[in-house]
């Protein structure tokens, strides 16, 4: 073996096990519902994207989705207008490995209302209080994903 194959097996060592940490970060992440005002999913997920760019957690903040079915709407002229519609409005996905770096990116993005998880109460019982982000299990996770990946279309007449 000469002195540059084995100096390309030793560079390719460390890409990877770079991909393997990569991906066992992706595996550990788990997914995390976030509450965002109503109207806003696009905007608040183009946000969150750029703020994890300029915060440096995109190893930490893996994937943000919002789910959307087909539908197809009949109008009363009787034209068709193909479309997609959110599953759950006022709401993202956003698989993370939790820590206070990647909750306080996410949290401080412009119209995120909050995580969705337990409410811990506030003294004196007053205002809203702290939320504890509580991660989807892997049912609903796929539940979510299947009943917006549907392949029929759903049919709305206007």
């Amino acid at each position: 073996m000469s002195f540059a194959q084995e100096r390309s097996l030793e560079s390719q060592e460390p890409e990877n096990q770079e991909e393997k940490a990569a991906e066992e970060k992706a595996r550990t992440a788990r997914w995390y519902a976030i509450q965002v005002a109503s109207g806003c999913e696009k905007r608040v997920k183009t946000n969150l994207e750029q703020r994890i760019r300029s915060f440096d957690v995109g190893d930490r903040i893996v994937q943000i989705e919002i789910p959307k079915s087909a539908t197809l709407k009949v109008r009363k002229d009787g034209s068709r207008h193909q479309g997609e519609e959110k599953v759950f409005p006022g709401y993202i996905l956003v698989k993370m490995i939790m820590d206070d770096d990647a909750w306080q990116v996410v949290r401080n993005t412009p119209n995120v209302i909050n995580f969705v998880g337990a409410e811990q109460k506030r003294r004196y019982g007053r205002g809203r209080g702290h939320v504890t982000p509580v991660p989807l299990t892997l049912g609903e996770v796929e539940r979510i994903f299947k009943q917006a990946q549907e392949q029929e279309p759903v049919v709305k007449i206007d």
